[in-house]
């Protein structure tokens, strides 16, 4: 079968030379020994069809963020659950910060529906500002929110987004709010989920991906209080879709109770090592509060780090960004210097 759709995400190790992948922002220290025990004990268990309803993880999920089980959906992977959100929704509207994470567009262009786009200011650091809350209206079905934003690193404030909740509360708007990278912001964001109120309009999505570094498992969850929109996506979804092996994964990660303040510190340090470095090199780098960094430098800088054996995350097919703008996860120090001295060659620094 030959594929014809594009990729358009980092991690693609496949079709190139990779010797370091700083194209995804999973934990910099890995996955947690516990976790890889786990996978490997439900090895054992691989005839058995998996729990269908996650009944165990969707608790255990629940009592990490002191919220309902009820209120958690499990799916394969966090994008899995941005489509069944929009297919159970149909929303007919919707606002979207950009730039922002390209499958929040691509699951909207799978519904009939109008996309409002908002940009987020290049000299204002890609920072959304309370001006958000004035395009927020009776009219706007939903409305999809990334914090700390992918690929800007930035957190929206939390002040702003109790505002935000409270005027999606007014309008009838949806909440659309990605979390995945809150466990890996500079001080653990603490996440939505305990400001909500049953029937809340709201779809909280988060993941094990970033946090455990389980991308190849496939593990995220929401958390929606609204029981009419989960009934449609428990309707819409598929039996068993996710595997035995990663709901053991789930269930170890959620005991790792020091895994990400420990990647928290090492990703305090190791940016505030990078950012000077890089901006000494001429690179134009904006502010990030979690893993990763966005920055600006020459248009061929990808192809010239490939040639070394590393890949970065091109990301001018964003929308709104240009050639020439670049995201890094932020990884170990030996990783990262690895790196600046790729750069300083290319750069003839």
């Amino acid at each position: 079968m030959i594929i014809h759709t594009p990729y358009g995400h980092g991690g693609d190790i496949y079709r190139n030379r990779v010797l370091l992948d700083f194209s995804v922002n999973v934990n910099p220290l890995g996955t947690p020994e516990a976790v890889k025990d786990a996978v490997r004990e439900a090895a054992d268990h691989l005839a058995a069809y998996p729990d269908p309803y996650c009944a165990e993880l969707r608790e255990k999920t629940a009592g990490s963020l002191n919220t309902e089980s009820d209120w958690i959906l499990c799916g394969n992977g966090a994008a899995e659950l941005i489509y069944q959100m929009i297919s159970a929704l149909q929303p007919s509207h919707a606002l979207l910060p950009l730039p922002s994470f390209s499958d929040y567009e691509a699951a909207l262009a799978t519904s009939d529906c109008r996309i409002t786009y908002y940009p987020l200011l290049r000299e204002e650091g890609f920072l959304l500002t309370d001006r958000i809350l004035h395009e927020i209206t009776e009219k706007t079905c939903l409305l999809m929110l990334c914090s700390p934003n992918n690929p800007t690193g930035r957190l929206i404030d939390r002040s702003l987004l109790l505002r935000i909740l409270d005027r999606c509360r007014e309008t009838g708007t949806w909440l659309f709010l990605d979390e995945c990278f809150g466990e890996l912001t500079d001080d653990g964001t603490p996440s939505l989920a305990g400001e909500l109120r049953p029937d809340d309009r709201v779809f909280l999505l988060r993941a094990f991906t970033k946090t455990y570094a389980m991308a190849g498992l496939r593990l995220g969850y929401a958390v929606c209080p609204n029981r009419e929109l989960t009934d449609r996506i428990c309707l819409g979804s598929q039996p068993w879709n996710v595997s035995s092996p990663a709901q053991a994964a789930g269930l170890a990660a959620l005991d790792c109770d020091e895994w990400a303040e420990k990647a928290r510190e090492l990703i305090r340090e190791e940016k505030a090592r990078l950012i000077p470095e890089l901006e000494r090199l001429g690179l134009t780098v904006f502010p990030s509060d979690t893993n990763f960094l966005l920055f600006s430098g020459s248009p061929d800088l990808y192809d010239r780090l490939l040639d070394r054996g590393i890949l970065i995350r091109n990301c001018e097919n964003y929308r709104s960004l240009r050639a020439g703008d670049f995201r890094i996860a932020v990884r170990t120090r030996e990783q990262n210097e690895t790196l600046l001295q790729a750069l300083r060659e290319v750069l003839h620094a």
